[in-house]
């Protein structure tokens, strides 16, 4: 996006498309639906614009997918970073129309790329969404039956869980699939899966939701993944540093490979050992073998290659 080029903000949401025009000043509101979207392109005929909204649990693909396919330039942008940029500014009122100036102001302030899409990959970030939902429905259902007195209330709970284990290994089985039928992810799948310790869960989690995987330097792949150590350190203070933000959806995985590679990969087991013989604690030193793990990951990505225990030593 050029310095001088305009940006029309949205705030999505299932019905509605709250816009911000910042070349002239507009507030306006259209439908999220293709005659919604007919309208937004008329709002850009004529000059050079870049639409910029928040990813919104997927209620902004289909606007997305329009206006690339348009050929105007596309930018989703995380809505933390938009609120935390609204906050830092001194603005806490929040409301739709709010919103979409906010993320005028933001775009303009932080700059980023344009959202380049990618059906496989978002088709894969749909059914590993839905998986992990299932999960924490699992576990829901699992700790409400523990409580529950009602005979008829337990007999309704273990079905609802029989059903939900029912679906994760369909949605596990399309997941496969659709991976097998994408020669980019499968090859990408097959370098992730080559470490032992990285399962399908962790190599269909990443290539969804860390794309950028491959293509970062360690330091990025860290923090991207949330498991880059952050400083704390303010005057005389010099108190522990700690991991936060990234992607909670591949650091999650990633912990349960982590866990699995300080048992039964010998060399990163190795590692976990000797930090912990070091006197590091146990989440301290687990939480630097994941990022040894997504370090690892991204340079087999990058090189193209299979896993070589000699590189994770």
């Amino acid at each position: 996006m050029a310095q001088n080029d305009s940006i029309i903000a949205l705030d999505v949401s299932k019905d509605r498309l709250d816009g911000f025009d910042d070349e002239t000043g507009d507030v306006f509101q259209i439908e999220n639906s293709p005659a919604g979207y007919v309208a937004l392109r008329q709002r850009c005929r004529k000059r050079t614009v870049q639409i910029v909204m928040e990813a919104s649990g997927g209620y902004e693909r289909p606007v997305a997918q329009t206006m690339v396919k348009a050929e105007i330039p596309v930018r989703i942008v995380d809505p933390r970073k938009v609120r935390y940029y609204a906050k830092a500014s001194g603005r806490w009122a929040k409301n739709d129309r709010l919103d979409a100036r906010m993320i005028a102001a933001y775009a303009k302030a932080i700059k980023g790329e344009d959202h380049k899409p990618d059906k496989d990959r978002e088709a894969l970030a749909e059914l590993t969404t839905y998986r992990r939902q299932l999960l924490e429905d699992r576990t829901t259902i699992t700790n409400q039956a523990r409580r529950l007195e009602n005979a008829e209330l337990r007999r309704l709970a273990k079905r609802r869980l029989k059903s939900i284990a029912l679906q994760i290994v369909l949605v596990d089985k399309r997941i496969a699939s659709h991976i097998a039928a994408s020669e980019v992810l499968k090859t990408k799948n097959k370098f992730l899966r080559s470490i032992p310790a990285i399962g399908p869960v962790f190599a269909s989690t990443a290539l969804a939701h860390m794309p950028e995987l491959g293509a970062l330097t360690r330091q990025q792949a860290a923090a991207l993944a949330g498991v880059a150590p952050m400083d704390n350190q303010s005057g005389k203070r010099d108190g522990p540093r700690s991991i936060y933000g990234g992607r909670p959806a591949v650091r999650n995985v990633l912990y349960m490979a982590a866990v699995v590679a300080s048992r039964h990969n010998p060399p990163l087991a190795a590692f976990y050992k000797k930090l912990i013989a070091a006197g590091k604690k146990p989440k301290v030193a687990l939480t630097a073998l994941m990022r040894k793990i997504i370090v690892l990951a991204n340079s087999i990505l990058r090189q193209q290659r299979e896993y070589d225990p000699a590189h994770a030593s």
